[in-house]
């Protein structure tokens, strides 16, 4: 299987340069991949193979380096962070490229900002997919201070936080400006108001492992939404979920379900 990422291109949006790629079948249904918190649209998309089952099922793959990550602009100020900015980049993305509307897939932060895209610009949003982020959303997701400490210590020796280790060392991996991202933990985590995730009638399907002790419960989330279903990713915790097979072929269920009504 080759998943070597594909070209990536620029657009500009808030006065930043942000990296996309646009790949799979030019053709088909576009789906638009938000990534999550110090990961990459190759990281999260590519690798795990969201590019190859999309592509090849017969969708117009796009996906964003969220600012502060992968080839985009990396401010060092967290006002920068707010998942309405980001949501508005993704918006903007798909004004660039000519695209009226998407199905939305976003993965643990990538799906809160996918939640703030719908709320806030619900005519580009065809469905949604929420991965690796259940009812935390709305009610948040724990501590995590201790995650923009460990980013900013000298090295992952003097980390002793178990989830600041996580975070750092795949921040290490991915090479990361870690600035960047200790700005980004301060703010992207906004909360969803119920009330406003409660009025998105947008189709959704909500995937979480069930071994994710960040997410929250999808089941409780789906609850909330008018046109919401919940999928439990059996055994994965939050970082595996996002290529799990049992996840991919929901998606694709799901995307196959909608075409049909």
């Amino acid at each position: 299987m080759n998943l070597d990422a594909p070209p990536f291109s620029s657009f500009r949006n808030d006065g930043l340069d942000l990296a996309y790629f646009d790949d799979g079948d030019p053709a088909g249904e576009p789906v638009l991949l938000i990534h999550g918190f110090a990961s990459s649209a190759s990281v999260n998309w590519v690798y795990p193979g969201w590019l190859r089952t999309l592509g090849d099922a017969g969708y117009r793959v796009i996906a964003i380096d969220n600012r502060g990550h992968g080839g985009s602009a990396k401010p060092h100020d967290p006002e920068a962070y707010h998942p309405t900015s980001m949501a508005a980049d993704a918006a903007a993305l798909l004004t660039h490229l000519g695209i009226a509307d998407a199905h939305v897939m976003g993965y643990s932060m990538g799906a809160r900002i996918s939640a703030f895209l719908a709320i806030e610009h619900p005519d580009r949003v065809r469905s949604l997919v929420f991965g690796g982020l259940g009812i935390g959303m709305c009610d948040g997701v724990g501590d995590w201070d201790p995650i923009a400490d460990a980013l900013l210590a000298p090295s992952l020796d003097d980390v002793s936080h178990e989830r600041g280790r996580m975070f750092r060392a795949f921040a290490d991996q991915t090479k990361s400006d870690r600035l960047a991202l200790a700005a980004c933990i301060r703010t992207s985590r906004d909360l969803v108001r119920r009330e406003d995730i409660a009025r998105v009638e947008i189709p959704t399907l909500i995937g979480v492992g069930t071994k994710d002790d960040i997410a929250g419960s999808p089941h409780e989330l789906a609850e909330l939404m008018p046109r919401a279903v919940a999928l439990d990713i059996p055994n994965r915790d939050h970082m595996l979920a996002v290529g799990d097979r049992v996840f991919k072929k929901a998606a694709l269920d799901f995307y196959s379900e909608l075409a049909g009504n």
